[in-house]
């Protein structure tokens, strides 16, 4: 697809400046959701820069966290993150392929995957794989931005996008990704086998210090909105940064409040 000329996934340090901060607050209370006991083993695939393995590592003891991605960037990242921290529980990672994971059957007791789903060409596959590497009784689960009606952020983005580039509305992640919703990933749990499926929403505040606050980390150029920035030419792109400034609210002392959610879905392997 077009569209995915603008979904780079390479920079660690520019994912954490563009999402990294909202990822590790929806992380924590995606970990609160499943209620997990210590000591497990943890497979999270399309660990990004860690932040999902950091956070279980940080609350649950677990006896082993493995986390995986396919950008070998992203998982440097996460490792260098992690390596101040390395002992019994520290996450380590390797890169690998969502759709075929290098891990025995039924080697985990959790396996978990955060803000990845979408991007992967067969997600069907990946929650196969997801499945297949938990023993009988162990938890599957995931969480994707809810793009379509909960990201604020990316709405005023893309709405600004096609004020000035009318071709820019079919890159828009809200279009693209129509099954970011509960239905559609309840189905996807169910068609894999698994039982007990339930979903939740996890909605965050995601307020920014100011306008350059929020503008700035659309510069970093991982991720469809930062992708397409870094593709326009100057004239354009400040074009775009003023109708987003425009749109976007504004509170008394200059911070702009906006919500982000989440939907989570988790099933276990019977």
């Amino acid at each position: 697809m077009a569209q995915q000329r603008f979904d780079v996934w390479a920079s660690g340090a520019a994912y954490e400046r563009y999402m990294g901060q909202w990822s590790r607050v929806v992380a924590r209370e995606f970990l609160a959701w499943l209620a997990r006991a210590d000591g497990l083993r943890w497979l999270d695939v399309g660990c990004g820069t860690g932040v999902l393995s950091a956070a279980v590592a940080a609350r649950h003891r677990p006896r082993e966290v493995v986390g995986c991605d396919r950008s070998a960037g992203f998982v440097s990242a996460a490792a260098r993150a992690t390596a101040p921290a390395s002992g019994t529980g520290s996450p380590r990672y390797l890169v690998a392929d969502a759709l075929a994971l290098p891990v025995r059957d039924g080697a985990f007791d959790v396996a978990v995957s955060g803000l990845t789903l979408n991007f992967l060409p067969e997600p069907p596959v990946a929650v196969g794989e997801l499945t297949r590497s938990v023993r009988t009784g162990g938890l599957v689960a995931a969480y994707v931005w809810d793009y379509g009606d909960g990201m604020d952020l990316l709405a005023h983005f893309w709405a600004a996008a096609a004020e000035t580039d009318p071709a820019a509305a079919a890159l828009d992640e809200g279009r693209r990704f129509r099954d970011c919703r509960p239905e559609p990933l309840h189905s996807l749990w169910t068609d894999a086998g698994l039982t007990d499926v339930s979903t939740t929403p996890i909605e965050v505040p995601t307020v920014f210090a100011g306008f350059a606050d929020l503008w700035d980390p659309f510069l970093s150029g991982q991720g469809p909105a930062p992708g397409y920035v870094a593709s326009l030419a100057p004239a354009a792109r400040d074009r775009l940064r003023e109708g987003l400034r425009a749109r976007v609210p504004v509170a008394p002392d200059g911070s702009v409040p906006l919500t982000a959610r989440a939907w989570a879905v988790r099933g276990v392997r019977p």
